[in-house]
């Protein structure tokens, strides 16, 4: 296993980090872990080198943080940092701070948490729990030993980003999502380098956006099978990340135990100067090949806005064109429910004050009823 830098933080993570929201469950239960599988695959991934799991209080319907509290006792215990997250989205008051996080360390079963973060830290969530007093609890809770490292997860637009590292220079690590097709998404490239540029480790989710950029469609699969590097698709995403120097650890929410063999294999090869030019030119192509799989020509350059009746158009679009482009709309139908109510596509009333504003000349009206079916959860009625 090949190992990198953390930020100022002298320890070193191994280039793979092991991602424990994705485990292998009973009858399709989230909240039913297959223990026996999932333990082989915790196994593994710390025989061969493995030093950072991460969990959250929510992951697994709470299961995945009492899980590893079991799996990770014995021979286990000290071959990895642990890392888990405080669900701000459940705090209301100071006492939650504590209170929270006790229960966490209780399912964990350490009184230690080697790495600590404010999970998936927003516009709305960020201020709720900075004005509560976050960053003195997480100072205190440093100074006594139950906490090694702070940062946060990061679920938001740059400038946000930007706002958050700006105020606090106590901050150790921080982890965004960041792939080769998300990197001017939320944080992005910007973000990942502004983190670095303050000594921040920076821990990298979703590098193949959910597993979709390990089963390419066509267009993109033969751009990869042409290369002489003879990697999977998965490989080339994993090797784009850490060919970047600001990269601390990429983690990856394996659910089979092949899953868990390929990534550590391929990062026991990984390093700095893996791609050559010719390399990051394919990648280049593979994202051009995607980008033409949008059906829908938005910009994102918000002259449609605002809307009459509140509809977020732009951020709607975009989730159409990801159904197209990725063949896959779990990951757009669930950040489609995250959107206000007040904002989503059947608020429009077929006004078309947008379309005349729209220099690419898009039948937004049409494009919005379609998402109605297009994003709608399985189950809901009209999804088909």
């Amino acid at each position: 296993m090949r190992h990198r830098t953390f930020g100022r933080i002298e320890w070193k993570p191994s280039a793979l980090g092991f991602g424990a929201m994705r485990l292998p469950t009973l009858d399709g239960d989230p909240g039913r872990i297959d223990e026996d599988q999932a333990a082989g695959m915790i196994r593994y991934a710390l025989d061969h080198g493995v030093n950072y799991v991460d969990t959250a209080y929510g992951y697994h319907k709470g299961e995945s943080e009492r899980f590893l509290g079991r799996v990770l006792q014995g021979p286990c215990r000290d071959k990895a940092k642990l890392a888990t997250k405080l669900p701000c989205w459940l705090v209301n008051e100071r006492g939650d701070f504590d209170r929270l996080f006790d229960e966490q360390r209780e399912r964990l079963r350490r009184e230690h948490v080697d790495f600590y973060l404010l999970h998936a830290l927003n516009g709305r969530t960020w201020p709720q729990v900075r004005n509560l007093g976050v960053l003195a609890w997480a100072e205190r809770a440093k100074a006594d030993g139950r906490i090694g490292y702070f940062g946060f997860s990061f679920h938001d637009e740059y400038p946000v980003f930007q706002e958050i590292v700006d105020a606090y220079p106590g901050w150790d690590f921080c982890q965004i999502q960041y792939n080769y097709m998300d990197a001017e998404f939320q944080a992005g490239q910007r973000g990942l380098r502004c983190a670095a540029g303050r000594g921040l480790g920076v821990v990298i989710m979703e590098p193949l956006r959910g597993g979709v950029l390990a089963r390419p469609p066509e267009p993109v699969a033969q751009l990869f099978a042409r290369s002489a590097r003879g990697w999977s698709p998965a490989e080339w995403a994993l090797h784009w990340l850490w060919s970047r120097p600001e990269v601390s650890l990429v983690l990856s929410g394996m659910s089979t135990l092949d899953q868990v063999r390929e990534n550590v294999s391929t990062a026991s090869t990984s390093c700095l100067d893996t791609l050559a030019p010719d390399d990051l030119a394919v990648v280049e192509q593979a994202r051009v090949a995607y980008l033409k799989l949008r059906p829908v020509p938005c910009t994102g350059c918000g002259y449609c806005l605002p809307c009459p009746n509140g509809v977020a158009i732009p951020q709607i679009l975009e989730l159409a064109n990801q159904v197209a482009m990725y063949a896959d709309a779990a990951a757009p139908r669930f950040r489609y429910g995250m959107l206000p109510e007040t904002e989503r596509g059947d608020r429009c009333t077929a006004c078309r004050a947008c379309e005349e504003l729209c220099p690419q000349g898009i039948p937004i009206a049409e494009w919005l009823a379609q998402t109605r079916v297009l994003l709608a959860p399985p189950d809901a009625p009209g999804s088909g």
